[in-house]
């Protein structure tokens, strides 16, 4: 629920125009320093998704199908408890009548078995829980599950409060910078309970305790702005789990009495400045700004962010990018999930054109199971952009940012150690460049455009040379995205003979080694180094890009163990270096080393020109689309070798593809399953003539 700046949707019609002037509250958090922050959820799978408004049994059939094979962590439902019976709008479910487990998205017997399911399959699950106030109903009324209540009298049977029960002050917030009205009087007319009492907070602990004997394992804790932190503490204390993982809507303002700082002693905080930092960014803004944002002093501390690119108030309000924003929005949740800061959250909600408007649902105002693939429902957590960037997240966990690249403009590059590589590129062309990475030697497939099919990609491939170097293009207002994960063989492009493959005798029994070192007279790494991976039985190893210069060179374990040649330090030249108690020496102790083929040099074929191709067309999780044709560059209609287009502007697919000029090709869009099945598009062949110069575009429709 938003606090400030306000949300464009009121939580009762009737209280817009309260809303409108609040809007006026709005400003940047400024944040001193914080208390000892409880920890994040533990794991790799750290990333949680919010299913907005989605029912208990579609949840269920969420984590099954989708969300534990993606890799997210966490699943984030909607309010569970009763709540006032309107029909049509959304915040129903933010104006609590009782506690009882029984809404317009499910049954307590559902969300029991949706808990479960979701666990077999993984997945934990956290709930958004309004524990701030009750509704904002006036008069009289029956709640869904049929709890009779009015003003200030809700007897329950869970949840029962009377008048004394609620804040003294009975108007309207209208001073955001007065401490009292913030936490004690209404916030747009919702009833305030009285937190300090310690029968509401009783009361509360109830309900929460209640929730985590279903298997809930972690809350959101809507408007915590409007609760004292004190009185939020005592709450929590009161739970029976102390491990539940908690994160908190505190909207932070310039010059308010009323910080985020304040609660991240209780959990985490969500960071609303970095959202909209987000879309400042991307909105014509500089990518290359975003390189120290993990460290910037005006955002909590990373083990403190709960971080999101929108939520189902700030897509409503425009504070923050949405769905609506297309390739931008997709790229600001690429970059959440490849950057390594804060907690984050996939948003996944509905379309909509009325703020107010609710999920579809029947006339009952009970929510429709979401359909992905009609139109209605997002389903943002399925895209390959999100689905697949979780997975990337989940393999570089516990890496730092290393290898950063920006042109001082919109296209950036980044490593997570030796675990991951990413790139992207908010300019209106194509990127082509040879990267430095971290990364093994290997062929990686890139999971924005498809991902590992059989022993191949189902998408564009990227080979890795052993001086860590890739050459590839990152399509406009798009990415690209690599990890150990999704890397199918040892296949190279040729190497140039400028990189040092450093091998180290595992001896000392630690259970980790590093390698910290400089090349030439240059930078040392960040101490303790970058990790060094096994590559044989009693040995690890690490590629260096040195350009053939000399590599000094210290060992770790990480954790305070070294090896550093008696304080001399070890000088490592040329392509191949062993180190064995102290040793050196120019062999590879893992066996001979093939020596690679080099890639065929395209022949020149005269002038040329750009097509790009671009077809409407709708996908699931793990389909991709290709194009394929006549020419060689085309894939010579073998679906094997077909052009992987760019999902960046979805439903549309598109890449541009160098063609001779003045030539006729045909050509015909395909899809590839994850399983490597291929559909091809019904009709006749299609055709187009290559201009003599330039890029032309062409935009289809898939044919069914």
């Amino acid at each position: 629920m938003p606090t400030t700046p306000r949300s464009a949707g009121a939580r009762r019609s009737a209280l817009g125009a309260l809303l409108a002037a609040l809007l006026a509250l709005a400003g940047l958090t400024a944040l001193g320093s914080a208390n000892p922050a409880v920890a994040a959820p533990s794991g790799p799978r750290t990333t949680a998704v919010n299913l907005f408004q989605w029912t208990w049994n579609a949840i269920a059939r969420e984590c099954t199908d989708t969300i534990g094979p993606a890799g997210y962590g966490w699943v984030q439902t909607s309010p569970p408890n009763e709540h006032v019976r309107l029909a049509g709008q959304w915040w129903t479910s933010y104006q609590p009548v009782s506690y009882t487990i029984e809404s317009k998205l499910g049954t307590r017997a559902e969300y029991k078995a949706m808990i479960d399911t979701c666990r077999a399959a993984g997945v934990s699950v956290s709930t958004d829980v309004v524990i701030n106030h009750m509704s904002g109903q006036t008069g009289s009324g029956t709640g869904w599950a049929g709890t009779a209540f009015s003003e200030e009298s809700y007897p329950g049977p869970a949840g029962g409060y009377g008048p004394q029960d609620f804040h003294s002050c009975r108007t309207n917030i209208a001073n955001y910078g007065d401490r009292y009205q913030v936490q004690n009087c209404r916030l747009v007319g919702l009833q305030d309970l009285d937190t300090g009492s310690a029968y509401v907070r009783q009361e509360i602990a109830d309900y929460l305790n209640d929730l985590v004997s279903l298997g809930v394992r972690g809350f959101r804790v809507d408007a915590a702005k409007h609760i004292a932190a004190t009185d939020l503490a005592a709450i929590k204390a009161k739970v029976a789990d102390q491990s539940v993982y908690i994160v908190q809507e505190v909207i932070g303002a310039s010059g308010e009495p009323v910080q985020p700082s304040e609660y991240t002693g209780i959990g985490d905080v969500h960071e609303f400045t970095y959202a909209r930092n987000l879309k400042s960014v991307l909105n014509g803004g500089n990518l290359a700004s975003l390189q120290g944002i993990a460290s910037a002093s005006w955002l909590l501390p990373s083990d403190r962010a709960g971080v999101f690119v929108d939520n189902h108030d700030t897509e409503r309000n425009g504070e923050t990018l949405s769905y609506k924003d297309g390739s931008t929005y997709r790229l600001a949740n690429v970059f959440m999930l490849a950057y390594p800061y804060g907690t984050p959250t996939v948003y996944s909600g509905y379309a909509f054109s009325n703020n107010d408007a609710g999920a579809p649902q029947q006339g009952s105002g009970k929510v429709d199971d979401a359909a992905c693939g009609q139109g209605t429902w997002t389903c943002a957590h399925r895209w390959n952009e999100t689905a697949h960037m979780v997975g990337f997240r989940n393999a570089v966990a516990g890496t730092s940012l290393t290898q950063w690249w920006d042109n001082g403009g919109n296209q950036i590059a980044f490593g997570r150690g030796d675990r991951g590589y990413m790139a992207l590129n908010r300019a209106g062309s194509a990127l082509t460049r040879t990267f430095t990475t971290s990364l093994p030697a290997g062929r990686y497939c890139d999971v924005i455009s498809g991902g590992v099919s059989g022993s191949g990609c189902s998408g564009t491939a990227v080979d890795v040379s052993s001086s860590g170097t890739a050459t590839f293009t990152v399509p406009a207002n798009g990415s690209v995205a690599l990890h150990v994960g999704a890397r199918v063989g040892s296949t190279t492009s040729p190497t140039t003979g400028t990189g040092t493959t450093v091998y180290y005798a595992t001896t000392k029994g630690w259970s980790g080694y590093r390698i910290h070192y400089r090349v030439g007279s240059g930078s040392w790494t960040t101490v303790p180094g970058e990790a060094m991976a096994a590559a044989c039985t009693g040995w690890v190893s690490r590629q260096v890009a040195s350009g053939g210069a000399a590599v000094t060179a210290a060992f770790t374990d990480g954790n305070g163990q070294w090896d550093n040649n008696g304080s001399g330090n070890y000088t490592l030249t040329g392509a191949v270096v062993s180190v064995k108690d102290g040793v050196v020496g120019s062999t590879t102790p893992c066996g001979t080393t093939p020596t690679p083929t080099p890639s065929p040099t395209p022949s020149s074929t005269g002038a040329a020109a750009q097509v790009s191709f671009g077809v409407q067309a709708t996908t699931v999780v793990g389909q991709n689309v290709f194009v394929v044709g006549s020419s060689a560059e085309l894939g010579g209609w073998d679906p094997a070798k077909a052009i992987a287009l760019s999902s960046s502007a979805y439903p549309v697919w598109r890449a541009a593809v160098t063609l001779p000029a003045g030539s006729t090709v045909q050509y015909k869009y395909v899809r590839k399953e994850a399983s490597g099945a291929v559909t091809w598009e019904s009709g006749a062949n299609r055709s187009v003539t290559v201009p003599a110069s330039g890029v032309l575009t062409v935009t289809d429709s898939w044919r069914s």
